[in-house]
């Protein structure tokens, strides 16, 4: 999801291949050796980085929750002044980013959130709560007769959908970037535009 040009970290290395192995073959699937040999360093190499996987593990999805909230909270500020249409426009595109760029983290989330220890996996879900209100408030300006619980119900459906881009196939079988993310933004907001004529 960054923007940023220059060289990632080495700790940001080790997360993103951390990141790649834990959503190919599980959580257990996948020793510290072998993330080590993925990054070029000792799998005790990396302990000078993570106290264990389970660090990694935890900053990868706090890590996301956080960065998705700071981006979605940044597009609005940047949009004020413009119409909703165009803030939730910028909201969608933020997304369809990460649905596309961070396909192995959507994967991870689903799949090893419950890993997380309690404190984690708390503010997981306070990030994701405060993300989903931000969105149901772009939303409901769009659409004004639209009802707040249905308005929630909509963005969550929405992110499923965006979501789903893991199950897509290999990112090489997917139709080109620029496509994904125009087809995945038309049915974003055919969706929106459902749950508001209902």
């Amino acid at each position: 999801m960054a923007t940023r040009t220059d060289a990632p970290t080495r700790r940001e290395q080790i997360l993103k291949e951390a990141a790649r192995l834990f959503a190919e073959r599980g959580f257990h699937g996948v020793g510290v050796d072998e993330i080590g040999a993925a990054v070029g360093i000792s799998g005790p190499g990396l302990y000078r980085h993570f106290p264990g996987k389970d660090a990694m593990l935890a900053e990868l999805l706090v890590g996301i929750s956080g960065q998705l909230l700071t981006g979605a909270r940044r597009r609005r500020a940047e949009a004020d002044g413009d119409p909703a249409e165009a803030v939730l426009d910028s909201l969608i595109e933020g997304h369809i980013d990460f649905a596309i760029d961070d396909r192995s983290l959507i994967t991870l989330h689903d799949r090893e959130l419950d890993r997380l220890r309690d404190s984690d996996r708390k503010l997981v879900r306070q990030l994701q709560r405060q993300y989903v209100e931000l969105w149901v408030e772009v939303l409901r300006a769009v659409y004004p007769d639209l009802a707040e619980p249905a308005a929630r119900s909509a963005v969550h459906s929405v992110f499923g959908l965006l979501n789903s881009t893991p199950h897509l196939g290999r990112p090489g079988a997917l139709p080109g970037r620029a496509t994904t993310a125009e087809l995945l933004h038309r049915m974003a907001r055919g969706a929106f535009e459902a749950a508001a004529a209902s």
